[in-house]
C-alpha cells in the first residue's frame, strides 16, 4: 500500500500530456474547432472512402456517370462546401487561418478529391476576385479547371522574368495553346496538357495562355503576351479528350482539352495586356497557397496510421512503438508534419495578407511542404514493412498520392530554382538601393 501511495504522489508531480488539437500542438478558438470537427467528419465519412472507392476504378470509370465521384461533388454543393475564403465580415489573418484548418482536413480525407474541389471553384473565385458579375454569374455553379500546362509548355510557362530563360533561348516558350487578340474577341486555338485538373469533367476553365495582340506573340526581350481567360467549356470548338491514367491521386480526374477556333469577348478576360504578367502572378499565389494546406492533411492522415500500426504489430518481443529506433522514426516524421503545418499557414496568410504577395514564395513553400509530406509518407508506409506495400492498407495509396504532389502545381526542381532567383534577385535589388 505504501509503495503505491508513494508511486500515485510520484506520479501526480509529473507533467501530464500536453494539449492538443485534431491538428496537433496548438489551440483552436471554439468557432475554429466546430469548423474543424464539421469538415473532419466530412472527410472522414465522404472523402476518405470515396477516394478509396475511386483509386480502385480505371479513369475512365471514374468519371463514368455511375462513378462515386458524382456523388461526391453532389454532396459538397448541398453541403455549401467551397475555396472561395472571400468574406467580409472576417479578418483576413482569420480567414487564411480558417482556410489552412479547412483544407488540411480535406488533405487528411484524399488529396486528390481535395485539388478537385479546389480546381472545381477557380473560375468562380477569381472572377469574385476581380468583381466581374457577368464572370461570377457564368462560373456559379460549374465544375472548374485552371489550363495553365501544355505538352510544350509545362512549368516553364510560369517563368515572371525575360532573365530566367536558359541562355541558349531566344525567345520564351509559346507552346501549344495560343489566342489572337482582336476586334473585342479572343480567339483560342490548341491544346492543353492531360494533367489539367478536372479537365476530364469540367464545364468552365481559367486558360492562362501566351497571346497576340496585333504584333505578334513576343516583346522585345522575347518574353511571350499572354491572356488569362475564362472559357465556358461547352462552346464550339471545345473538346474533351479521354481521362488520364495515372499512378497517384486517380480521384482527381485530369484530362487534356483542345481548342479549335474557339472565341469569346474579351471582356472574359481576367488579366489582360500590360497587365497579364500582374494577374498571372496573382493568380498563381492564390493557386498555389492550398497544396501546402492539402499534403500537411495526408502526411497527417500517414503519421496516424504509421502510430496506431506500431501500437498493434510486434516484432523482437515488444510492440514497435516500444523500440527506440521506432520512436525517433516517429519522432522525426511528427516534426515534419508540424513544420508543414506552419510554413502553409505562413504562406496563407502572406498570400491574403501580403500588399504584394509573390508566387516564387508560394511555390517555394509548396516544394517544401510537398518534399516533406513524400518523406513522411515514404517513411509510413517503412513501418508497414511488407504490409504498408499492400492495398489492403491504406499505405501504398497514400504513398503514391504523395508523391504526384511534388509534381502537380509545379515540378518541385523547377519551383525551387525560381525560388532561388528570385532570392538573388531580392539580393540585387536591395545592394543598388532598388
Amino acid at each position: 500500500m505504501t509503495q503505491q501511495i508513494e508511486r500515485d504522489t510520484l506520479n501526480s508531480v509529473r507533467p501530464h500530456l500536453p494539449y492538443t488539437e485534431l491538428s496537433g500542438f496548438e489551440v483552436l478558438t471554439d468557432d475554429e474547432r466546430a469548423i474543424q470537427q464539421a469538415m473532419h467528419a466530412f472527410a472522414r465519412d465522404v472523402m476518405r472512402p470515396t477516394g478509396i472507392a475511386i483509386d480502385k476504378l480505371t479513369a475512365e470509370q471514374a468519371i463514368a456517370p455511375s462513378s462515386p465521384y458524382w456523388e461526391f461533388m453532389a454532396t459538397a454543393a448541398a453541403s455549401g462546401i467551397e475555396f472561395d475564403t472571400a468574406d467580409d465580415d472576417v479578418a483576413p489573418q482569420a480567414m487564411a487561418r480558417l482556410q489552412s484548418i479547412v483544407i488540411e482536413e480535406f488533405g487528411w480525407g484524399d488529396i486528390g478529391l481535395t485539388v478537385s474541389l479546389a480546381a472545381a471553384s477557380f473560375p468562380n473565385m477569381m472572377a469574385k476576385r476581380i468583381g466581374n458579375q457577368e464572370l461570377v454569374e457564368l462560373t456559379a455553379g460549374k465544375i472548374g479547371a485552371w489550363v495553365a500546362t501544355q505538352p510544350d509548355r509545362g512549368s516553364d510557362g510560369t517563368m515572371l522574368y525575360p532573365g530566367e530563360r536558359h541562355a541558349k533561348a531566344a525567345t520564351g516558350n509559346k507552346g501549344n495553346l495560343t489566342a489572337r487578340i482582336a476586334g473585342g474577341d479572343i480567339v483560342i486555338n490548341g491544346q492543353s496538357s492531360a494533367w489539367v485538373s478536372n479537365g476530364a469533367v469540367a464545364q468552365v476553365a481559367i486558360l492562362t495562355i501566351v497571346a497576340d495582340y496585333g504584333d505578334g506573340f513576343f516583346d522585345v526581350d522575347g518574353h511571350p503576351h499572354g491572356v488569362e481567360v475564362i472559357v465556358p467549356l461547352d462552346l464550339p470548338g471545345v473538346t474533351h479528350g479521354k481521362p488520364l491514367e495515372k499512378l497517384g491521386q486517380r480521384s482527381l480526374p485530369q484530362g487534356e482539352l483542345f481548342f479549335d477556333n474557339v472565341k469569346v469577348p474579351v471582356r472574359y478576360a481576367i488579366s489582360l495586356g500590360d497587365e497579364y504578367w500582374h494577374g498571372h502572378a496573382s493568380t498563381w499565389s492564390t493557386a498555389g497557397v492550398a497544396m501546402g494546406q492539402m499534403i500537411t492533411g495526408l502526411a497527417r492522415a500517414a503519421l496516424e496510421h504509421a502510430v496506431a500500426y506500431t501500437h498493434e504489430r510486434s516484432q523482437g518481443g515488444a510492440l514497435l512503438a516500444e523500440h527506440q529506433m521506432v520512436q525517433s522514426r516517429l519522432g522525426a516524421m511528427a516534426r515534419k508534419v508540424e513544420t508543414m503545418r506552419a510554413l502553409a499557414r505562413r504562406a496563407a496568410e502572406y498570400t491574403l495578407l501580403s500588399p504584394a504577395k509573390h508566387p516564387y514564395y508560394t511555390g517555394s513553400t509548396k516544394v517544401t511542404c510537398t518534399d516533406l509530406g513524400f518523406e513522411v509518407a515514404d517513411e509510413a508506409l517503412q513501418l508497414f514493412g511488407g504490409y504498408g506495400l499492400t492495398r489492403e492498407y491504406p499505405m501504398e495509396k497514400l504513398f503514391r498520392d504523395a508523391r504526384a504532389a511534388r509534381i502537380e502545381d509545379g515540378e518541385n526542381h523547377l519551383l525551387n530554382m525560381k525560388f532561388g532567383y528570385l532570392t538573388s534577385m531580392m539580393y540585387r535589388s536591395a545592394r543598388h538601393g532598388a
